[in-house]
């Protein structure tokens, strides 16, 4: 998308550019209150003792810096361009922040300003070649030093020096180099999403430091391409997707960071001419319900939705999970009542069911939290009922009582998995149908020790070939996308029917996968399954990290504290290590194997063997045809059509996804949606008589996403 150099700058010099430079003083003092926290005692727990901390780490750090032509620090040889510009801002932090020791204090604000200046002369130069990762040059670096400089006063909006002199001016030359104009000219590159949002952030505080309105002014400006819904590519889509590398589902940290500086962004700008409003700021308040909300579970971000950073660190799930709530209750102090009210009692109830505890300590986001918690007045959300099926970034998420569970898939228009900077190497698979699954006590089962054990040909719900991949295998960055158009599905909002046309990754392997998302039950059929990669294909069932006691019987198989599994064919089983695994073996190069099972989140093992004889649905079909099931107590069937075809009553003139249910007063409500999104038309037929319109009904362009009637019988 490209924006145009001239009208973006004319836009900048008719409107905010041309305001009071007055404007940037106030900004310098909204940021320190929004990112630096208010309304806390600093003398009371835990902030007392977080501060001090925080303190005494900083006059470590001012101590012990020596500058030299290759370091700031010992230890910390250049460029350094994450942990020197961090430090210096911890030592800027201490001295803005009540109750540090440092605070005010003139040696700690000369200290940064000789840090400065020093990394800008042997770093950080104007002229100097970015050589590496572009995002440490145009993003990390910068947006650390003029933070720095920005807590300390040693801008030009203070006329506030140290010893050496402010480096504001120094500093802004840098800046101008390593992140010129010309980033906001076009929409495209590394200046999407939530990049786009970082860069306009370091904009804003360059303008802010360097007491320049037209920098501040291009900095709003240049965010309005992030707000309009995109129908391809990176940002925010209507069915409430988000997408970051062209094919990544990201809510989880670029999304996260994309609503995090919109947030801070917002509360900044509000009440000044360059406030953000309107239907940009309706769009990212709308995805705190429609994006994020729907992936978190008991406080922690699912890993589906954090592309390459899901083997980062221990528990990241959960510490995903704490940034997005700080950041929804940002977002918050500037919405309508009932909608603060709401994110409120829903991040009150992520936080009371997380149980993971060792959260970073960041004392606005505390103070806020704190407040909520502590408020009587507002009750704490369960988990919400009901299915968010997201087609443009093959994703769905289940939640039933007492359990949940979300599907991971690739599709033509999203990859397979994305790796980059020696992250995720082996994350081949995540996207052959990966079901993630969360009962009563499961919270941290992907979080601590999952990622880097479990293994990676073996993942829950998927259907591999065995053939071994390199490290890295497909592009990086998420350029892994297959062919396969159908991926999607058709939801009521409560129930869902879900398929996946899935290639395996640098593999002959083809499936045709179907997940039937119900009450107590996911049930899962696959069929045309072919390879000919000369070495075994597999489905599996699920890879628990449990050594709970596993448990067969005549068609069904228990593991004890988790769950149990209802299947009509044998399956293999192994307890190793950690791990309990469950798959069917489909032999080496498959000529058209299937399978059929239900998964039962939380069953007990006496109706585990009580569901064993699948009486309770009807599989209607499974082939690479048509596969389908019918629920007789929900009076609902659900259809799969993978080609144009009839099955149990139901004919379709195209491949599509069709969900029926009967309601019991005479009506029934048939939901349908094209998963490739290429039709301009579909006909189905029902052989059912009807009261006041034929069975047969023709659906303009249904879409990826589900469309829906309500008919009468006769």
């Amino acid at each position: 998308m490209q924006l145009g150099v001239a009208g973006l700058l004319s836009a900048c010099a008719a409107g905010p550019a041309r305001r009071d430079a007055g404007i940037l003083p106030l900004l310098a003092r909204r940021w320190r209150e929004v990112t630096l926290g208010s309304g806390y005692d600093p003398a009371a727990e835990p902030y007392r003792g977080w501060l001090a901390r925080l303190g005494a780490t900083a006059a470590r750090h001012r101590d012990a810096m020596a500058p030299s032509e290759r370091s700031l620090w010992p230890g910390l040889p250049f460029p350094s361009l994450a942990a020197t510009p961090r430090r210096l801002l911890t030592l800027a932090q201490a001295y803005a922040l009540p109750g540090t020791g440092l605070t005010g204090d003139h040696a700690t604000a000369a200290a940064v300003a000789a840090g400065i200046g020093h990394f800008i002369q042997q770093v950080y130069a104007p002229g100097a070649d970015p050589d590496g990762n572009w995002w440490n040059w145009q993003i990390g670096a910068p947006r650390a030093l003029l933070e720095a400089t920005l807590l300390t006063g040693l801008t030009g909006l203070t006329g506030l020096t140290g010893p050496n002199g402010s480096p504001g001016s120094e500093l802004c030359a840098a800046v101008d180099h390593f992140v010129p104009e010309s980033v906001f000219y076009g929409y495209d590159g590394t200046s999407t999403g939530a990049n786009r949002v970082d860069l306009c952030t370091v904009m804003l505080l360059r303008g802010i430091v360097g007491a320049n309105p037209a920098k501040a002014a291009l900095a709003v400006s240049a965010l309005s391409p992030v707000f309009p819904y995109v129908t391809e590519g990176d940002g925010l889509y209507e069915d409430g997707s988000f997408i970051q590398h062209t094919t990544v589902p990201y809510q989880g940290t670029y999304g996260q960071s994309l609503l995090s500086g919109l947030a801070t962004l917002f509360a900044v700008l509000r009440g000044t001419p360059w406030e953000v409003g309107g239907l940009a700021s309706r769009h990212v308040r709308d995805a705190v319900e429609r994006s994020f909300a729907p992936f978190v579970h008991d406080g922690s971000c699912m890993d589906l939705v954090s592309g390459r950073a899901v083997g980062r660190e221990p528990y990241g799930d959960h510490l995903r999970g704490r940034a997005i709530a700080a950041t929804i209750l940002l977002l918050g102090e500037g919405a309508s009542g009932d909608e603060r009210r709401r994110w409120q009692s829903m991040v009150k109830g992520w936080v009371r069911r997380d149980d993971y505890q060792n959260h970073p300590f960041d004392p606005a986001s505390h103070a806020r939290l704190a407040s909520v918690l502590d408020d009587p007045a507002i009750p704490a959300a369960p988990e919400p009922m009901g299915h968010r099926l997201l087609p443009m970034s093959a994703r769905a998420v289940h939640r039933r009582p007492g359990w949940c569970a979300a599907l991971s898939m690739a599709s033509h228009r999203v990859g397979h998995y994305e790796h980059g900077n020696g992250e995720n190497l082996r994350g081949w698979h995540t996207g052959s149908g990966m079901l993630y699954w969360w009962a009563a006590g499961h919270a941290d089962h992907y979080s601590e020790g999952f990622w880097p054990a479990v293994d990676p040909y073996r993942l829950p719900g998927t259907t591999v070939s065995a053939k071994r991949l390199p490290d890295g295998a497909g592009g990086a960055w998420g350029d892994t996308c297959p062919p396969g158009r159908w991926v999607g599905g058709a939801t009521d909002g409560t129930y869902a029917t879900v398929g996946q046309h899935l290639n395996g990754l640098e593999s002959t392997m083809e499936a045709f996968k179907s997940w039937f998302f119900l009450d107590e039950a996911v049930v899962c059929l696959g069929a045309g399954i072919t390879s000919a990669d000369g070495v075994p294909v597999e489905t599996i069932v699920d890879n628990r990290r449990t050594g709970g006691l596993l448990t067969k019987g005549d068609g069904w198989t228990h593991v004890e504290g988790h769950g149990g599994y209802v299947h009509p064919g044998s399956v293999q089983t192994l307890q190793a290590g950690d791990f309990t695994t469950i798959w069917f073996d489909h032999g080496v190069d498959p000529g058209g194997a299937s399978y059929a099972y239900a998964l039962l989140p939380g069953a007990s093992r006496a109706d585990t063997e009580a569901r064993a004889d699948l009486g309770w649905v009807e599989v209607l079909g499974n082939t690479a045809r048509q596969q389908g099931v019918h629920v007789p107590s929900l009076r609902m069937t659900m259809v799969n059509f993978w080609n144009a075809g009839a099955v149990a009553g139901l004919s379709a003139s195209a491949p599509c996804a069709v969900l029926v249910r009967e309601n019991g007063d005479g009506t029934a409500t048939i939901t349908v949606s094209d998963p490739r999104d290429d039709l301009d038309e579909l006909t189905l037929s029902w052989d059912r008589p009807l009261a006041a319109r034929p069975g047969r009904h023709v659906f303009g362009r249904p879409g990826p996403g589900s469309s829906q009637i309500t008919v009468r019988f006769a």
